[in-house]
């Protein structure tokens, strides 16, 4: 019996999205996004665990650029949607803010405190909250991109998806551009994960959550990327996406990163000289 396309049994699929299986030591994975983070907050400007949304969880923290009217990085964290939290990622903030741009780190609630739904419903919220407010921080509302790494991918693409005139009265394709790494976005696979008991998807919420079941026509260049030395379905999964996101007419690239397994794919936001870095600042209109 196959629980999902070739695979038939959760072994198997744990072996291609249980990240931490294929690095040496996790534990010195987790450390080096601590160590980043905390020299960010040494080293950066930073207005921290500012109120985008009414429950405790719902905060983010801003990275200002030097420059007055800088463009915006909006940052959502993975974690796979039960785990770590918008401290743990300051260090994106590093290559981002030497390039003039404004990061903002978004904190969320966790499964199985709140659904996924309720996830993706506070991460809209926040980037409201910034396309809104983020002048009043130096940034410049008119150039505002969003992105995310394995989790955070997945809620990019879902706010890339969203109805931005008719549920928030903003403009239909309010953002720059989006910059989604090692992103789920076929959903179906993690029901028969080890991830199950803590996130319950459902028939339903896969086909409500799934971003490349919900792709539409959208004004916003994409970058999708995933480290090259990730497994096949974490490939698959950015590939897919983007075949359907350019089958819909919408404008992207993909990138492979040469010796990247999934947690230093974004070790490039630490640097101001990185294909990450370079393709956001293109976008944006940073030096």
């Amino acid at each position: 019996m196959k629980l999902y396309g070739d695979f038939s049994s959760q072994a198997e699929i744990d072996a291609q999205y249980n990240a931490s299986l294929r690095v040496a030591d996790p534990a010195a994975e987790m450390a080096h996004y601590a160590a980043a983070a905390g020299l960010a907050r040494q080293r950066l400007q930073c207005r921290l665990d500012l109120r985008y949304g009414a429950t405790l969880d719902e905060t983010l923290d801003i990275f200002p650029a030097a420059q007055p009217r800088a463009p915006v990085f909006v940052f959502l964290h993975g974690g796979y949607w039960r785990a770590l939290g918008a401290k743990d990622f300051s260090g994106v903030a590093l290559g981002l803010q030497a390039r003039g741009i404004t990061t903002v780190v978004v904190n969320y609630a966790l499964c199985p405190k709140v659904t996924l739904e309720e996830i993706t419903r506070q991460c809209r919220a926040a980037v409201a909250w910034t396309l809104r407010h983020i002048g009043d921080h130096g940034g410049d509302p008119a150039r505002v991109a969003v992105g995310g790494h394995s989790a955070g991918g997945h809620l990019s693409a879902m706010c890339l998806l969203t109805d931005w005139a008719g549920d928030y009265g903003l403009p239909a394709d309010p953002l720059r551009a989006a910059l989604l790494v090692s992103g789920l976005f076929d959903l179906a696979p993690l029901r028969w994960s080890y991830l199950q008991p803590v996130i319950q998807l459902d028939d339903g919420l896969i086909r409500r959550q799934s971003p490349l079941l919900q792709v539409r026509r959208c004004a916003t260049p994409a970058l999708i990327a995933w480290g090259a030395d990730e497994s096949s379905e974490f490939a698959r999964q950015s590939t897919a996406f983007g075949t359907a996101w350019r089958a819909a007419g919408n404008t992207h690239e993909q990138l492979a990163l040469p010796g990247c397994h999934h947690f230093s794919a974004i070790h490039g936001f630490e640097q101001a000289q990185s294909p990450l870095v370079d393709w956001l600042a293109h976008q944006l209109g940073a030096a």
